[in-house]
């Protein structure tokens, strides 16, 4: 096995291949879950936002979106479970990648969400990334690495008008940087933000850049499952950084399982931005 600088396993060829079967077949022996786990979250704050600004069709950015998880779950109503079936069993092998996207096409049709919602999809894998549009989970994508670089007119272009800014563990590997671009591709407008962050990596320094922004950011007191570790070394290794970083693992990373926190972002000027749980 290979690890990152933070001391994770290396993934990074799940997100390489032309469709997702790689990606669920390796998470699934983990028990990835944490965009399950986001689902009702996603879907209030949506929710939340259409009654707040009245917007009919709110659109939602999805950093680090991969093959478009979180755009098949909380827009066309698919969990987790049905996505491992539907990639991850043998019959799966058997299909190439166009059935299995007309396969994704036909469930975006017959599944039609109850309220309209666009989804677009920010990642810097391409392969990944086309393949979330071409199922139609995606109603647009933006192939950018925008940690290093301005999005380009196109891209920002395609990122204005962003209602919602979401992410289900991207944050660590992607900073404040990206997050402000996104921001300033608005033209002042701030959409608000929900962050699945795993504990090991530290938020201050997003936190901060949001205030300066013009947000307000709480943390949700529950604490959500991400994955199992992949082996005893790569938890070894984590457990040494959060030590390392004055993190207290005890009953979380320490029992075998990476853990993240959901931080929401919402401009200072919003009403019940004290109580991250309200209504919910």
């Amino acid at each position: 096995m290979r690890f990152d600088a933070t001391g994770k396993v290396s993934l990074d060829h799940i997100y390489t291949q032309p469709d997702p079967r790689t990606y669920f077949s390796v998470l699934r022996p983990l028990g990835y879950c944490v965009p399950q786990q986001a689902k009702p979250w996603f879907t209030k704050l949506i929710q939340d936002y259409r009654e707040s600004r009245r917007t009919a069709v709110p659109q939602v950015l999805d950093i680090g979106c991969s093959y478009g998880i979180n755009a098949a779950l909380v827009k066309y109503d698919a969990t987790m479970d049905e996505l491992y079936d539907r990639y991850g069993d043998a019959r799966a092998r058997e299909h190439s990648r166009e059935s299995l996207l007309a396969r994704d096409r036909e469930l975006a049709r017959s599944r039609r969400p109850a309220q309209p919602l666009r989804f677009v999809g920010l990642d810097a894998a391409g392969s990944a990334l086309a393949y979330a549009q071409e199922a139609g989970f995606l109603d647009d994508a933006v192939h950018a690495d925008l940690e290093n670089h301005d999005p380009t007119p196109r891209q920002r272009a395609q990122l204005a008008g962003t209602d919602l800014v979401i992410s289900t563990g991207c944050l660590g590997y992607v900073t404040e940087r990206t997050l402000t671009r996104v921001v300033r591709a608005q033209g002042g407008r701030l959409p608000w933000m929900a962050h699945f962050v795993l504990r090991m990596f530290p938020f201050d320094p997003v936190e901060q850049a949001l205030a300066g922004l013009g947000y307000r950011t709480t943390r949700v007191d529950e604490v959500f499952k991400q994955r199992r570790f992949a082996s005893p070394e790569e938890q070894a290794l984590v457990l040494d950084g959060m030590a390392a970083a004055g993190v207290d693992a005890r009953g979380f990373e320490a029992e075998g399982w990476l853990h993240a926190q959901l931080y929401l972002s919402r401009p200072y000027d919003t009403p019940g931005t004290d109580d991250p749980k309200r209504d919910l």
